[in-house]
């Protein structure tokens, strides 16, 4: 096929996928997913979460061959690369671009006591000011932990990377970084534009282990011939734009001026709004990094509600129901949940079970199962039960936005992970009382839309979104909402006897 075309990549914790969009039009021309099943999260001890950046790259490598044999689009014609990536890991390598140990990813809980001593050493004015977080179990606190547990991988670092850098090497032979990367870190001064010195200084974190900073939407290398000849692309396409995963699910949909809020729903569950003035959480439930769109001009920051057990525990359930070898499907899961009335008959359960919640002030409880009639609950039950668990936590969470003054009557997502089912979505436009607009969009098509927008083919965001719609919509129903909101509120009241005390 022939004309100009925009490869994006959206590096998850479950998959790795690539959307390819035809640039004039912006559609949407071919997609593929890798691996069929969810990759791995590695566990060896409570509150750990790893993974390998090489199954990473395997799975960029196997993506790439899939796209490119269902879109028959000529690599020639790719003429720029996205790259979305999960936020907050932890990837180290020696002079030699070898990786020396498996990533720290975003859910990883070991280092939360590191950040939380720097929070107390370094002081609530600092942290919140110039780092707006507390280094709670960000990278810099992860590169911390390393230092002190692990002196002889430590000893042999050479560069500092996120996950969407490390794939950015792979293509490129060059370490970069970016600013809303190094802010996702807790690595960036927002007062001063620099790298932390106070924070680094007390970590004893050596400042050229960052690797050169470019900007988010710039040429940022170009594809070796090895790497093209692996992926079967063309030598020297250029990567024009990273980003984290959330920032790019905003920018994704279009979110990208002062009030308007996104959600996704992956592994994770994010809500993620945009303000033009920094705001912090003292309780650090909620996050605050530069967004995707950033300048000096016309500065951007997204506030982050993130709530670990999300589509980690949809997973889980699916795989447990089956244990008999016939593999229950997503689709299936949510025909089961609509059958089951609002609120599961009493079924209550905390989705908590994927690391230190930041959202519960860093504990880590653990999933758990309340109000279970055996008797009564089924499959169907838990199915559903399960998905008001999740909207239930993130309507939880919105009440943060709301007591700093992060208000809006529209929510947007895209039509992709447990926004697919109409028990999920419904019960999030009735627990959070706004409207929920789904998109034709997904991480990927963001990414690829902004690789569009690195590479100057589009002359500004507006034209990057002109083909970007609104496919539907849900409203909160007066009907249904007291039911919802009793639900709710009688989740709320076993989680708070869940806490710990203060």
């Amino acid at each position: 096929m022939e004309g100009v075309y925009f490869l994006g990549y959206d590096l998850g914790s479950s998959s790795v996928k690539a959307s390819l969009i035809e640039a004039q039009t912006g559609t949407l021309v071919a997609s593929a997913i890798s691996p069929d099943v969810e990759m791995e999260i590695i566990s060896p001890h409570k509150g750990w979460a790893e993974q390998h950046p090489e199954v990473w790259w395997s799975n960029v490598i196997k993506a790439t061959h899939q796209l490119l044999k269902k879109s028959q689009v000529a690599a020639n014609h790719i003429k720029a690369i996205g790259i979305s990536y999960q936020m907050h890991g932890l990837v180290l390598v020696n002079k030699a671009q070898q990786v020396l140990r498996p990533s720290i990813i975003w859910c990883d809980s070991r280092a939360v006591s590191i950040g939380e001593d720097a929070f107390r050493k370094l002081g609530e004015i600092y942290c919140l000011e110039r780092l707006l977080n507390s280094p709670g179990n960000f990278t810099a606190s992860k590169l911390k932990w390393v230092q002190e547990n692990e002196p002889e991988v430590y000893d042999q670092i050479d560069k500092v990377m996120l996950p969407g850098d490390y794939l950015a090497m792979k293509m490129t032979d060059q370490v970069m970084a970016t600013v809303p990367g190094l802010s996702e870190g807790t690595m960036w001064d927002y007062q001063k534009q620099v790298l932390p010195e106070r924070l680094f200084k007390l970590y004893e974190i050596a400042p050229a282990f960052i690797p050169e900073i470019v900007p988010t939407f710039s040429q940022q290398g170009v594809l070796t011939s090895h790497a093209a000849q692996i992926l079967g692309l063309a030598a020297n396409t250029p990567i024009t734009y990273r980003a984290g995963d959330q920032p790019n699910n905003a920018f994704s949909l279009n979110v990208l001026n002062p009030g308007e809020i996104a959600t996704t729903a992956g592994t994770s569950g994010v809500i993620y709004g945009v303000v033009d003035q920094p705001v912090s959480d003292k309780q650090s439930r909620v996050n605050t990094f530069v967004h995707s769109n950033y300048t000096n001009e016309t500065p951007r920051y997204g506030v982050l509600l993130c709530v670990n057990g999300t589509g980690v525990l949809n997973s889980w359930l699916r795989k447990n129901l089956s244990l008999k070898g016939d593999l229950v499907d997503y689709p299936t899961m949510n025909t089961l949940a609509s059958d089951i009335p609002i609120g599961s008959e009493g079924l209550r359960i905390l989705p908590f079970g994927n690391g230190a919640e930041r959202m519960l002030k860093n504990a880590d409880i653990g999933a758990s199962f309340h109000r279970l009639d055996l008797n009564r609950h089924t499959n169907a039950y838990l199915c559903r039960a399960v998905q008001e668990g999740i909207v239930f936590a993130l309507g939880y969470g919105f009440q943060v936005f709301r007591e700093l003054g992060l208000v809006s009557n529209v929510i947007r997502a895209g039509h992709a992970n447990m926004f697919l089912s109409e028990i999920f979505c419904e019960t999030f436009a009735n627990i959070t009382n706004t409207t929920l607009e789904l998109y034709n969009t997904d991480g990927a098509q963001g990414a690829a839309r902004a690789a569009g927008v690195g590479a100057n083919f589009y002359q500004n965001f507006e034209e990057a979104f002109h083909t970007l719609r609104c496919i539907k919509t849900y409203e909160p129903n007066p009907q249904q909402q007291p039911s919802y909101q009793q639900a709710f509120e009688q989740w709320q009241s076993i989680l708070e006897t869940q806490l710990p005390k203060q």
